[in-house]
């Protein structure tokens, strides 16, 4: 049995590396750490599964910088691949790894869907080491000549389990086909169904296996409610839990839903904004800023802001419309009680859902507390500090696209997965020649 290592240097890890997670205030391994950088940094192939929020970034980022280190990448052919599902999730393994990249002087580029097709190629062709990509846009690039694989030897597929749920696995394979033989692959995934078995069969050789979690676990710091409210109650219920101090993510079953609640809140003194799938990139990017800045303090969010989004503090999760798998439930509760913070989850429930929410609990592997609610309650305000809304409506900036690229967009460009099954309807303007 593999030792796990109680600090970073014991594992062996680059001093330049150890020092940056000093200066980041980062001085012992997650669990997941500590359990895989003994084999990921000797070279294994391995095989973790963690919940989200359990600190695989850096699990798999610190070796991955680690063993690139001292090599230089020639143009479009990068030698380390950070596969993921989505653009926030691409961002937040992007933002996460800059420090440790620059702390071992390699170049980082991020290419997905949403943004400028071009500025991606220019970066990619000025050199970059470790590139961050969902599949849709690393296809594209491959298929204009800008970018090769067969220099990568080490290959990280993050969120698998949601890749497969996204339909992406042909593309997956199809990229991990093209990656230099016999190179280091790494894959993180909180379950193994969906055809995520398949793939760690086919590319991963003699994996370690290092389950930090069992497939559903949650957070122990993570406490579960299920409010139950009638649906004359639940508009004026949602106001004021949405009113409540501090960042609320609330989500909803569609972007209509979604659009519709936005400003229903705003109509109401709350400083609420919509987050979903059909919002452009850089309207996306700019909301989750006014969110973490608080200037937005209710983001109304649909299952395409449940993975990757990393907001240090958010300790409320509220389930509008409940979600339809326990999988999706799961990976709502992970954006709070993130990194060992504390959480609340809530689920509002209607008097017809509550057999199909107690089902999802079951599956889920949680034993919520139940409240019956209604709005002014003093329950209410217990569970979620629930208060009454201004009333005066308010009005946010809507975020406009900015007059020139961010600096960072080189070296960190940001935006995100483009769904096969949806390649049609939204990959139109990032596959001109020129999208910029």
């Amino acid at each position: 049995m593999t030792m796990t290592a109680p600090t970073f240097a014991a594992t062996g890890l680059a001093p330049a590396l150890v020092a940056e997670l000093t200066a980041q205030g980062i001085t012992e391994p997650f669990p997941i750490q500590a359990a895989t950088l003994p084999d990921s940094l000797a070279g294994r192939d391995v095989l973790g599964r963690g919940r989200t929020g359990s600190g695989k970034t850096l699990a798999f980022g610190l070796p991955l910088l680690h063993r690139t280190a001292g090599r230089r990448a020639r143009p479009g052919r990068p030698l380390a691949l950070v596969l993921v599902p989505t653009r926030e999730l691409a961002q937040q393994v992007t933002t996460a790894l800059a420090p440790y990249a620059r702390a071992v002087g390699l170049r980082c580029a991020t290419v997905v869907g949403g943004l400028s097709l071009q500025r991606q190629a220019d970066a990619l062709r000025a050199g970059a080491e470790v590139l961050v990509a969902t599949p849709g846009r690393l296809h594209d690039l491959i298929d204009r000549g800008d970018a090769r694989l067969d220099q990568v030897e080490i290959t990280v597929l993050d969120e698998a389990d949601q890749m497969a749920d996204m339909g992406f696995l042909p593309q997956v394979t199809k990229l991990l086909e093209q990656v230099a033989p016999g190179g280091q692959r790494l894959l993180f995934s909180a379950t193994l169904d969906g055809g995520v078995d398949k793939l760690v069969r086919r590319f991963l050789a003699d994996p370690v296996t290092h389950s930090v979690d069992p497939g559903t676990a949650t957070v122990t710091a993570m406490t579960h409610h299920v409010l139950h409210v009638e649906a004359a109650d639940k508009p004026a219920a949602l106001a004021h839990i949405a009113a409540r101090a501090g960042r609320t993510i609330l989500f909803m079953a569609t972007k209509h839903r979604a659009d519709r609640v936005a400003r229903q809140l705003l109509a109401k003194g709350v400083r609420a904004a919509a987050l979903h799938g059909g919002k452009s990139q850089p309207q996306r990017t700019r909301i989750l800023e006014q969110f973490r800045t608080g200037q937005v303090t209710a983001l109304v969010a649909t299952d395409v802001a449940a993975r990757g989004i990393h907001v240090d503090g958010l300790d409320l999760v509220v389930n509008v419309d409940p979600p339809t798998e326990a999988k999706d439930y799961l990976h709502r509760g992970g954006r709070t009680a993130r990194a060992g913070e504390s959480g609340t989850v809530v689920t509002l429930v209607l008097p017809e859902q509550r057999q199909e929410v107690s089902r999802l609990m079951r599956v889920a592997g949680i034993t919520p507390q139940s409240t019956r609610v209604r709005p002014g309650d003093e329950a209410l305000a217990r569970v979620t500090g629930a208060r009454e809304p201004s009333g005066v409506p308010v009005t946010i900036a809507v975020p406009q696209p900015a007059p020139a690229a961010r600096p960072r967009t080189a070296t960190g460009a940001t935006g995100g997965a483009r769904s096969p099954h949806r390649a049609a309807g939204r990959s139109r303007r990032p596959r001109r020649p020129r999208a910029s």
